[in-house]
């Protein structure tokens, strides 16, 4: 009789430590696991030259590099989150590439994102980094309901 005890619960012992160390992820309901807690920073860098800016004086052109340089980084940064749409086409005669278009195009809506820094990368060229938490963008969308 002990001894069919003492299977039964080394039985159990070994059930429940098996089970208790499952580490099987339930998926939400929408079919993703749940991330709440892994919210990565996205950044981003946009670059602009200067001299090719329109203005009179080179501080115009400096300050139009720079809003040019914040341009490009949110576009760098809608494409991360969004992805990029290329369209593309190509035209053969006689087995021989007679014409090549590539177009691509980024479009998105894109909140909560800062402005790290702004500075000069050459006498010729700013930078402009941009950082997004997703944390705060999550947060964001939560409290419009959005989510």
């Amino acid at each position: 009789m002990k001894f069919a005890q003492s299977i039964i619960l080394i039985c159990f012992l070994g059930l429940s430590t098996l089970t208790g160390c499952s580490s099987i992820d339930t998926p939400s309901p929408d079919g993703i696991t749940n991330l709440k807690n892994s919210f990565p920073v996205i950044t981003a860098t946009g670059y602009s030259i200067v001299n090719i800016q329109p203005g009179k004086t080179h501080d115009q052109k400096v300050l139009q590099a720079m809003r040019a340089s914040k341009l490009d980084a949110y576009r760098e940064l809608s494409e991360q989150l969004y992805g990029l749409q290329i369209d593309s086409t190509t035209t053969l005669r006689d087995i021989v590439q007679t014409d090549s278009h590539l177009e691509a195009s980024v479009s998105g809506l894109v909140r909560g994102a800062k402005v790290v820094r702004t500075y000069p990368l050459s006498k010729n060229v700013y930078a402009t980094e941009l950082q997004l938490d997703t944390k705060l963008l999550y947060r964001l969308y939560e409290i419009r309901g959005t989510l």
